[in-house]
Protein backbone atom coordinates (compact mmCIF):
# COMPACT_ATOMS: atom_id res chain seq x y z
CA UNK A 1 0.00 0.00 0.00
CA UNK A 2 2.45 2.66 -1.16
CA UNK A 3 0.02 5.39 -2.07
CA UNK A 4 -0.77 8.77 -0.57
CA UNK A 5 -4.39 9.35 -1.49
CA UNK A 6 -6.60 12.38 -0.94
CA UNK A 7 -8.36 10.90 2.10
CA UNK A 8 -4.97 10.49 3.83
CA UNK A 9 -4.24 14.22 3.57
CA UNK A 10 -5.30 16.56 6.34
CA UNK A 11 -7.03 19.53 4.74
CA UNK A 12 -9.52 20.71 7.37
CA UNK A 13 -8.49 24.05 8.91
CA UNK A 14 -10.46 23.19 12.06
CA UNK A 15 -8.63 19.89 12.54
CA UNK A 16 -5.25 21.49 11.79
CA UNK A 17 -5.88 24.19 14.41
CA UNK A 18 -6.94 21.54 16.95
CA UNK A 19 -3.81 19.54 16.14
CA UNK A 20 -1.57 22.58 16.68
CA UNK A 21 -3.30 23.64 19.91
CA UNK A 22 -3.71 20.29 21.68
CA UNK A 23 -1.42 17.85 19.89
CA UNK A 24 1.69 16.26 21.35
CA UNK A 25 4.94 16.93 19.54
CA UNK A 26 8.61 16.15 19.41
CA UNK A 27 11.60 17.41 17.44
CA UNK A 28 13.71 15.11 15.35
CA UNK A 29 15.92 17.43 13.36
CA UNK A 30 15.18 18.56 10.65
CA UNK A 31 11.53 17.68 11.37
CA UNK A 32 9.02 18.54 14.05
CA UNK A 33 6.29 15.91 14.36
CA UNK A 34 2.98 16.86 15.99
CA UNK A 35 0.30 14.23 16.46
CA UNK A 36 -3.14 13.93 18.01
CA UNK A 37 -5.33 10.84 18.47
CA UNK A 38 -8.90 11.30 17.21
CA UNK A 39 -12.05 9.21 17.40
CA UNK A 40 -13.40 9.53 13.87
CA UNK A 41 -11.65 9.80 10.55
CA UNK A 42 -11.88 8.39 7.03
CA UNK A 43 -8.27 7.15 7.19
CA UNK A 44 -6.18 5.74 10.06
CA UNK A 45 -3.63 8.54 9.63
CA UNK A 46 -4.22 12.00 8.18
CA UNK A 47 -1.06 13.95 7.42
CA UNK A 48 -0.20 17.57 6.63
CA UNK A 49 3.33 18.54 5.57
CA UNK A 50 4.62 22.06 6.02
CA UNK A 51 7.76 24.03 5.13
CA UNK A 52 7.79 27.54 6.62
CA UNK A 53 7.99 30.54 4.31
CA UNK A 54 10.18 32.23 6.91
CA UNK A 55 12.96 29.68 6.28
CA UNK A 56 12.61 29.36 2.50
CA UNK A 57 11.46 32.48 0.68
CA UNK A 58 11.22 30.84 -2.76
CA UNK A 59 8.16 28.68 -3.37
CA UNK A 60 10.28 26.42 -5.58
CA UNK A 61 12.43 25.45 -2.59
CA UNK A 62 9.44 24.93 -0.27
CA UNK A 63 7.59 22.82 -2.83
CA UNK A 64 10.65 20.66 -3.49
CA UNK A 65 11.12 19.93 0.22
CA UNK A 66 7.42 19.12 0.61
CA UNK A 67 7.53 16.82 -2.43
CA UNK A 68 10.57 14.99 -1.09
CA UNK A 69 9.02 14.64 2.37
CA UNK A 70 5.75 13.33 0.89
CA UNK A 71 7.63 10.74 -1.14
CA UNK A 72 9.59 9.52 1.88
CA UNK A 73 6.41 9.39 3.99
CA UNK A 74 4.58 7.48 1.25
CA UNK A 75 7.27 4.79 1.25
CA UNK A 76 7.63 4.55 5.04
CA UNK A 77 4.09 5.02 6.37
CA UNK A 78 3.31 1.30 6.58
CA UNK A 79 5.28 0.98 9.84
CA UNK A 80 2.98 3.47 11.58
CA UNK A 81 -0.12 1.82 10.07
CA UNK A 82 1.03 -1.56 11.45
CA UNK A 83 1.42 -0.10 14.95
CA UNK A 84 -2.08 1.41 14.80
CA UNK A 85 -3.58 -1.90 13.69
CA UNK A 86 -1.92 -3.73 16.60
CA UNK A 87 -3.44 -1.43 19.23
CA UNK A 88 -6.29 -2.88 21.34
CA UNK A 89 -9.74 -2.31 19.80
CA UNK A 90 -11.10 -0.12 22.60
CA UNK A 91 -8.07 2.12 22.86
CA UNK A 92 -8.57 5.71 21.79
CA UNK A 93 -6.05 6.64 19.17
CA UNK A 94 -6.67 4.01 16.51
CA UNK A 95 -6.77 7.03 14.21
CA UNK A 96 -4.39 9.98 14.40
CA UNK A 97 -3.67 13.35 12.85
CA UNK A 98 -0.02 14.09 12.07
CA UNK A 99 1.77 17.30 11.11
CA UNK A 100 5.30 17.10 9.71
CA UNK A 101 7.10 20.45 9.73
CA UNK A 102 10.51 20.92 8.15
CA UNK A 103 12.42 23.07 10.66
CA UNK A 104 15.96 23.30 9.24
CA UNK A 105 17.09 26.60 7.76
CA UNK A 106 19.00 25.02 4.86
CA UNK A 107 18.26 22.36 2.25
CA UNK A 108 19.42 18.85 3.10
CA UNK A 109 20.27 15.97 0.74
CA UNK A 110 17.45 13.53 -0.02
CA UNK A 111 19.27 10.52 1.51
CA UNK A 112 19.71 12.31 4.82
CA UNK A 113 16.08 13.51 4.77
CA UNK A 114 15.01 9.93 4.19
CA UNK A 115 17.03 8.64 7.12
CA UNK A 116 15.78 11.37 9.48
CA UNK A 117 12.11 10.94 8.56
CA UNK A 118 12.37 7.15 8.96
CA UNK A 119 13.77 7.70 12.46
CA UNK A 120 11.05 10.24 13.25
CA UNK A 121 8.30 7.85 12.12
CA UNK A 122 9.80 5.06 14.23
CA UNK A 123 9.79 7.39 17.23
CA UNK A 124 6.16 8.31 16.47
CA UNK A 125 5.27 4.60 16.38
CA UNK A 126 6.88 4.05 19.80
CA UNK A 127 5.14 7.11 21.23
CA UNK A 128 1.74 5.89 20.01
CA UNK A 129 2.27 2.49 21.65
CA UNK A 130 3.11 4.12 24.98
CA UNK A 131 -0.14 6.12 25.05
Amino acid sequence: MQTFSKNERLCSKILIERLIETGKSFNHSPYRITWLPIAESSAPIKVVISVPKRSFKKAVDRNRLKRQTREIYRKEKQKVYDVLEDLPAGQVGKKILVMIVYTAKTKIEFKELELKLKEALERLSKTIVLK
